[in-house]
């Protein structure tokens, strides 16, 4: 099968974050094992989705792990102008929901198994995908945990986001958080009798602002948002909860541990009468990649465009980083196709795909790694 019939085959399986993808990971394993592949499924708590691991080539240090989501996000309220999970052709555009993101970096990934397999691998390929990405990264860590017990340390790291096959080295990280705030109703008439919710949570959400326009003005990128605010029963109650939602996006794990270190001084130093409690919803780690390590020396000799060009938006190359293994992001398809009704890929993207993955074989296969 050609890259095409793949990722037709993918965008037909409806993986959107809040289903089970097994009926997908179940066919790729079972395509991987019709080539002499075997795959592993890490499974979720409640076992309706999973992970999927398989390598090709000898179980030794030093390969290449090739990484990508197979969830998609919903189609729900969107405009199409053809059926979302039936790949669809026009004016050499590929659409369907995933095509760009990021069905397309794993068709073609699947698409050279073939080839792979016929060459002498010298240094093994991975491929690596997991659920639940679009929804917080949920999946990959447990990939990565397994990975690390059962896979000799790979030498690299590539997530094939769409890119337009331009190599990224770098993305703020992503922590969302939910805070509530207890404190006691009361009749308005005499609000003395209660305890405010709301109060400490406008403190803190206004604390969050100065922190934001502070670290801005030092020329720093990490921000904040507050996405919900929620509190209160009526206007003459005093109200006895509040819930925030917020974020913040930062550029490094420095910048990580200065909020967290931040957001704790705030809290501890409202009125110890008012009960506060925050849970971190998600956690996706900034990706701070060297423009002349190993990753990038690989990936420009397989033919991914330089300069590096921006990545606006979270990735799950920060977790494979964390585990110290040399990360970068690269695939076919626009990041600004992603997510849109009648969502698309160019047919000379996944081209370009191919090529690139064919290299990847060839270095696979060669004596020597690229310093």
């Amino acid at each position: 099968m050609n890259t095409v019939e793949l990722l037709r085959t993918l965008v037909a399986f409806d993986t959107t974050s809040h289903r089970s993808n097994l009926d997908l990971i179940r066919w790729i394993a079972s395509y991987l094992g019709a080539h002499g592949i075997e795959a592993r499924l890490v499974h979720s708590d409640d076992g309706a989705k999973a992970n999927l691991l398989a390598t090709i080539g000898p179980c030794v240090a030093g390969g290449i792990v090739l990484s990508g989501h197979t969830d998609v996000v919903p189609v729900d309220g969107q405009d199409w102008h053809s059926d979302p999970f039936t790949l669809t052709e026009r004016d050499g555009r590929w659409h369907g929901r995933g095509a760009a993101d990021m069905k397309g970096f794993i068709a073609a990934c699947l698409a050279a198994v073939p080839a792979w397999r016929g060459l002498k691998l010298q240094r093994p390929i991975h491929l690596a995908l997991s659920y639940d990405e679009e929804v917080g990264c949920f999946g990959v860590p447990r990939l990565i945990a397994d990975m690390r017990t059962r896979v000799p340390t790979p030498a690299l790291a590539i997530i094939g986001e769409p890119t337009q096959m331009r190599i990224g080295l770098a993305h703020r990280g992503f922590y969302g958080h939910r805070t509530v705030f207890h404190g006691r109703p009361a009749h308005s008439g005499d609000p003395a009798l209660g305890i405010s919710a709301i109060e400490p949570a406008a403190l803190l959400i206004a604390q969050l602002g100065r922190l934001g326009r502070t670290l801005a003005t030092r020329g720093e990128r990490t921000t904040f948002n507050v996405g919900r605010v929620l509190g209160g029963t009526a206007i003459n109650i005093v109200p006895g909860c509040c819930e925030v939602l917020w974020e913040f996006r930062p550029t490094d794990e420095a910048g990580t541990a200065l909020v967290k270190r931040e957001v704790e001084r705030m809290l501890s130093a409202l009125p110890p009468d008012v009960k506060v409690e925050t849970a971190q919803l998600a956690g996706v780690p900034a990706l701070t990649a060297h423009d002349d390590g190993l990753a990038v020396n690989v990936a420009r000799a397989l033919g991914a465009l330089w300069p590096p060009g921006d990545i606006p938006f979270g990735t799950e190359a920060g977790f494979f980083q964390q585990a110290g293994i040399p990360s970068l992001v690269c695939g076919p398809g626009a990041i600004a196709q992603a997510h849109q009704p009648d969502e698309w890929i160019a047919a000379s993207e996944l081209d370009a795909a191919d090529a690139f993955l064919r290299g990847v074989g060839t270095w696979a296969a060669g004596p020597e790694t690229p310093a």
